[in-house]
């Protein structure tokens, strides 16, 4: 999120020139030589990275919140899929911004807003679970 607010302020504007404008080039003071502009390669290599160690997050997290008995049925299910469906939407919308339009920035926003809700919510309550509830 540091880097996220650091490349964008969190700006829709700064998100989609930093994925498709070619005009700007900076340096990064994370020692990462970024243009604000990134390549298809590039692109596809952070999409492809995302979405597979994502997938290992949130289904190890997942396994861990299946075995809560606070939250149950639909919604159990619901947090369990939603974040692997958003981490696939999210990165996909980035090349959707690259090469449709910009205004796939909503969608980006909007589906890694649901993703990281839903684990924070899993993690939350699977930490309760196991340190508060029993006690």
């Amino acid at each position: 999120l540091v880097f996220l607010f650091h490349t964008t302020s969190f700006s829709p504007s700064f998100a989609t020139e930093r994925i498709a404008d070619n005009t700007n080039n900076f340096e990064e003071d994370f020692g990462i030589d970024e243009s604000s502009t990134k390549s298809v390669g590039e692109l596809l290599m952070t999409t492809h990275n995302h979405i597979l160690g994502f997938s290992f997050i949130f289904f190890f997290v997942g396994a861990i919140f299946y075995f809560n008995s606070i939250i149950t049925d639909f919604w159990k299910m619901f947090l369990i899929i939603e974040p692997l469906i958003s981490t696939v939407i999210s990165f996909g919308s980035l090349l959707a911004i690259r090469f449709l339009d910009f205004n796939f920035i909503i969608l980006t926003i909007l589906s890694a807003v649901l993703m990281y809700s839903s684990f924070f919510v899993m993690v939350g309550v699977s930490i309760f679970e196991l340190t508060l509830k029993n006690k």
